[in-house]
C-alpha cells in the first residue's frame, strides 16, 4: 500500500519518490542480522553516541547518584535489598556494554535486542530478567517530525537497566521523584520504577501527537485559503510520519498486554494494576493516531478540490476576455477584407464609427457579465495574490 501510495504521489512530483525513500528508510527499518552472522553479534554504528553509566541507587530512606560509573563498580549494588537504577547511555562502546552483559549475566540474544538499533517493541522473559523493547519519541524544536530513538529495559531482581542510544530522554520527572521522595516510588521496587519510565515514554507521545494536530490544521487552512505545490510533500510528510508513530505504538500495546496479562516473576501482582493505566494511554494514542491519518488522508482531496477550483477561477476570467473580443475580432476581420466595393470604407467618419461600436459592443458584455456576478472571482483572485 506504501508503495503504491509513493507511486500515485511521484505523478505530481517526479522527484518525490526519491526523497521520500530516503526519509523513509530512517523511520520504518527495523535493524537485521547479516545472512551468516553468528547470533548475539553485536552491532555498533560507526557515529553511536559513547556509552556512560549513571547510577541510582535509592530505598525508603535515602537515595544516591552516580556519573560516569564505570561496569565493574556496578558489582556491589548486585542482591542488595536497595532498588539500583542503572541507566547505559550511548551503545558506542561495545567493551562497556560486554562488560555490562558479563556483570549482569545477560544473554547473548538480549544484548543484541537492546544494543543493535532499532527493533521491534516486545517483550521476553529470560527468567529471571524481563527484557522490554520499546521506542522513545520526542518533538524536535526546531523542525518538523520528532525525534524517536529505542529503549531497552532489563527487570531484575532489585535492579533496572536501561539503555539508551544517547543522552536526551524524557525520565527528568521519575529521577526528581527518586530524588526527593515524591510519592511512593522509594517504597516500591525495581518492578514499579519501570512502569514509571514506561508511562513516561507512552505520556511523551502525546505532545508529538498534539504537535501533528496543529501541523494538520494549519496545513488545512493553507489548502483552502493558497494551495502550492510545495503542500503536496508536505501532505505525505505527515502520512508517512504518522504511520511511523503507527508502528511504533501498535506493538507496544502488544507489550503492555503482556505484562498485565502474563505471569512474570519479576513483576508483582500489585504493579500489574498500574500497567492497565498505560494500556489505557496506548489505546487512547492509537485512536488519535488513526483519526490524524484519516484527516491527513482528506487533505490530499482538499489539494486536488482547491487546486481544480483555482484552475476553474482562471479559465472562467480567460473565458470572460475571450468572449468580450470575440465580436471585436469579428468587426476588425470583417472591415479588414480590403474589398473594393466597401461603402463604409469610403465614409468620412467611418472609422471613429466602427471605433464606437467596438466600445459599445465592448461595454454591453462587460456591463452583462457584471451583472451575472462573473468578475466577483477576480476580486479573489486579487486578494489570494496579496497573501
Amino acid at each position: 500500500m506504501n508503495q503504491r501510495l509513493s507511486q500515485d504521489y511521484s505523478i505530481f512530483d517526479p522527484t518525490l519518490q526519491q526523497v521520500t525513500e530516503a526519509e523513509e528508510e530512517d523511520y520504518f527499518d527495523y535493524f537485521y542480522d547479516e545472512p551468516g552472522s553468528e547470533p548475539g553479534t553485536l552491532s555498533i554504528e560507526p557515529d553511536a553516541f559513547p556509552s556512560r553509566i549513571i547510577l541510582i541507587d535509592y530505598d525508603p530512606a535515602q537515595a544516591i547518584r552516580k556519573v560516569d560509573v564505570t561496569p565493574n563498580a556496578l558489582r556491589p549494588y548486585l542482591g542488595t535489598n536497595t532498588v539500583s537504577w542503572m541507566d547505559i547511555q550511548g551503545l558506542g562502546s561495545e567493551r562497556i556494554l560486554k562488560q555490562v552483559g558479563e556483570i549482569f549475566h545477560l544473554h547473548p540474544l538480549l544484548l543484541e535486542d537492546v544494543v543493535n538499533v532499532p527493533q521491534r517493541p516486545k517483550v521476553e522473559d529470560y527468567n529471571e530478567q524481563l527484557v522490554i523493547i520499546a521506542h522513545m519519541v520526542q518533538a524536535n524544536p526546531d523542525e518538523m517530525g520528532f525525534a524517536s530513538e529505542q529503549v531497552g529495559f532489563v527487570l531484575g531482581k532489585n535492579y533496572l537497566l536501561t539503555f539508551q542510544e544517547d543522552d536526551q530522554d524524557c525520565f527528568d520527572a521519575v529521577r526528581k521523584r527518586i530524588r526527593e521522595n515524591q510519592g511512593k516510588i522509594r517504597q516500591e521496587g525495581a518492578d514499579y520504577l519501570m512502569y514509571l519510565l514506561l508511562d513516561a515514554m507512552i505520556d511523551n507521545y502525546f505532545p508529538v501527537l498534539e504537535d501533528y494536530g496543529d501541523r494538520i490544521e494549519d496545513l488545512e487552512d493553507q489548502l483552502v485559503s493558497r494551495p502550492q505545490h510545495d503542500h503536496l510533500q508536505e501532505i505525505y510528510a505527515v502520512r508517512r510520519e504518522l504511520l511511523s508513530l503507527r508502528r511504533a505504538i501498535w506493538p507496544l500495546r502488544n507489550v503492555i498486554d503482556l505484562l498485565i496479562r502474563g505471569q512474570h516473576s519479576m513483576i508483582n501482582d500489585d504493579i500489574k494494576f498500574y500497567f492497565r493505566d498505560c494500556y489505557d494511554h496506548v489505546i487512547q494514542l492509537l485512536d488519535i493516531v488513526e483519526t490524524y491519518r484519516e484527516l491527513a488522508s482528506s487533505l490530499m482531496d482538499v489539494y486536488l478540490s482547491s487546486m481544480s477550483n483555482r484552475m476553474n477561477e482562471v479559465m472562467k476570467l480567460l473565458t470572460v476576455i475571450s468572449t468580450i473580443f470575440i465580436p471585436l475580432t469579428f468587426i476588425v476581420g470583417l472591415y479588414g477584407m480590403n474589398f473594393t466595393y466597401m461603402p463604409e470604407l469610403h465614409w468620412k467618419w467611418s472609422y471613429y464609427i466602427c471605433i464606437l461600436i467596438m466600445l459599445c459592443v465592448a461595454g454591453v458584455l462587460i456591463y452583462f457579465f457584471w451583472k451575472q456576478g462573473w468578475f466577483d472571482h477576480v476580486y479573489s483572485l486579487k486578494q489570494e495574490k496579496k497573501r
